[in-house]
């Protein structure tokens, strides 16, 4: 397969993955705010309406406390009810009905206690029906309110109820009021939000009642019901008012956005194809170019030139070429330096063999004093005074043998070294690693300065530092435990930046005279120390070209003070 065929292949889906990737992240993204937005509308809705039916069941009893209150002060009712005189009938038949349009109720019962009706505003011919399951399942809905089948003159309807007791007399009477619930009351419900509203009743009453636009079946994500009590045909359970949004505008929706999403990605694709094609034209000439000039490359005659003036990026792929070949013609050299090198284990068995002739001689010269002394003590100080030359020129042929070999170790590699990194790494391995006779274990912290600039040095003698000072705090705490701290600032003065390490304890401290020697070698204050610990420190610290200074005092604790350049002040 071609350049050309393969920069081709490789554009189109670099074109069409980061497209697909934010069009699809962005739909979802959209989707999703949309969804959480009707669940949330959804939601909000249902609250709104159980607060609707709460008033409006307040409204009800409201309005039959003011029934009640228009019973109880007429005279007339009360000798028609009480004493039943057939004059007044008539009265009592239209009196529910004119007391309810006069209130503004849908529905008005007066019943006695047995639960005969005597009035009726909303069917006038359930006079002397005998009805007490009503009003009971009513009443016990409380202020809530009940739901309730009510029989009128031209059919049944539902009924948001309330249920009223009234004593005339000394007999009780109960009134049972309400409102319609229709589509009229479930469309205030929506107030008009284009959400649905559906009343459901128990098997047996008088059907479902939607709002409009009428619900369709949707994802149960997007429903939410109310409950209410619900009293009427012999039943006393609970009604839905479910609220309900639509998938229909999202599915729409969705399908608008895949569709320009598709056109989209043929788009990019054929824009893509395009300035491949374009690209790859442009790139085919220079690049046979480089491939013809690099055929002629030979590692044995590595003098092939990439030079170009372009400044493009072909240009800056000649001159990679060209530095890759300046690198290897260095590395043939290099090559050949190495097989010179080759012989530096022949050297250092000559080496072997030269020391061992230069020691011939000192072992005999020895071996012929130490018999002289036991022997002719007398004798020793001539025959020393014989022998001392080759003494001396042996010694000093190992001298310059030694100083020789010497400049054979290469000298250290120095790197930049991130403090806090290391800093970091020796905390972590030594918080727990201390704990008092009691089982109290040191606290080990830190607190590092943001960019800090790296030290010019070798990382391992970095942590070596660190590690033993670290070490000599956790070994100074008591054995109730303490704190170690090691902190990491940049001090900048007229030599440049310097990079403070600092670790602190709150241990045991030390006097004016073992501060003066801490440094010194074989010094300590440890029954099983060296006395080389702080005193490799030293030196390390001076290697890196750094200082160390101490602050301590008994009881108090003690701080080291260690000074490194920054690796950027050149």
């Amino acid at each position: 397969m071609t350049f050309r065929s393969r920069l081709l292949l490789a554009c189109v889906p670099l074109a069409l993955a980061p497209l697909a990737f934010f069009g699809l992240r962005v739909r979802g993204e959209v989707m999703g705010r949309l969804e959480a937005q009707y669940g949330e509308r959804v939601a909000a809705l249902a609250d709104v309406i159980q607060a609707d039916l709460a008033r409006e069941a307040a409204a009800v009893g409201a309005r039959l406390d003011r029934v009640a209150e228009a019973m109880a002060a007429d005279n007339r009712l009360r000798r028609a009810l009480l004493d039943g005189a057939d004059a007044d009938r008539a009265y009592v038949l239209d009196y529910a009905g004119h007391a309810m349009a006069l209130v503004g109720l849908d529905v008005l019962r007066i019943q006695d206690a047995t639960g005969r009706v005597l009035s009726s505003g909303h069917f006038r011919n359930e006079y002397d029906v005998v009805d007490a399951a009503l009003p009971a399942a009513v009443a016990r809905a409380g202020d809530a309110g009940a739901l309730a089948t009510i029989r009128t003159a031209s059919g049944e309807m539902l009924a948001l109820a309330r249920a009223r007791e009234l004593w005339l007399g000394g007999r009780a009477f109960t009134l049972v009021g309400g409102t319609a619930v229709d589509s009229a009351f479930l469309n205030r419900l929506a107030r008009g939000t284009g959400l649905g509203v559906q009343l459901d009743v128990p098997a047996g009453a008088s059907g479902v009642v939607v709002s409009e636009p009428a619900a369709r079946p949707v994802n149960s994500e997007y429903t939410r019901a109310v409950t209410v009590r619900y009293a009427g045909a012999g039943q006393d359970t609970v009604a839905r008012f479910v609220v309900q949004a639509s998938l229909e505008p999202l599915a729409a929706l969705r399908a608008r956005m895949d569709r320009w999403l598709v056109v989209a990605a043929a788009a990019a694709a054929a824009l893509a194809l395009l300035l491949a094609s374009l690209i790859a034209a442009r790139l085919s000439r220079p690049l046979a170019e480089l491939a013809r000039r690099a055929a002629r490359v030979d590692l044995d005659d590595p003098d092939a030139s990439f030079a170009t003036t372009r400044r493009d990026e072909v240009g800056s792929l000649s001159r990679v070429l060209d530095a890759m070949m300046q690198r290897l013609r260095a590395s043939a050299a290099r090559l050949r330096e190495a097989e010179r090198r080759a012989t530096v284990g022949e050297i250092a068995r000559q080496v072997n063999h030269d020391v061992r002739n230069g020691l011939i001689p000192i072992r005999n010269v020895v071996a012929h004093l130490a018999e002289l002394a036991r022997e002719r003590p007398d004798e020793l100080p001539r025959v020393f005074l014989e022998r001392q030359r080759t003494l001396d020129a042996s010694i000093e042929y190992l001298h310059s043998l030694a100083a020789n070999y010497a400049r054979l170790s290469p000298e250290p590699v120095r790197r930049p070294c991130d403090v806090n990194a290391i800093a970091r790494a020796v905390a972590s391995d030594a918080a727990a690693r201390d704990a008092g006779a009691n089982g109290a274990r040191a606290v080990v912290a830190t607190d590092l300065a943001p960019a800090v600039p790296p030290v010019l040095g070798d990382p391992v003698a970095l942590r070596r530092i660190l590690e033993n000072l670290v070490v000599n705090a956790l070994e100074s705490l008591d054995d109730d435990g303490g704190r170690v701290l090691i902190a990491t600032r940049v001090e900048r003065g007229e030599d440049g930046a310097r990079v403070v390490v600092e670790v602190a304890d709150t241990g045991r401290g030390m006097t004016d005279e073992q501060r003066a020697r801490i440094f010194e070698d074989f010094y300590t204050t440890k029954a099983r120390g060296t006395g080389l610990g702080l005193s490799i420190v030293r030196r390390l610290v001076s290697d890196l070209g750094g200082r160390i200074e101490v602050e301590s005092a008994v009881g108090k604790g003690t701080r080291f003070r260690v000074e490194l350049p920054a690796g950027d002040n050149g």
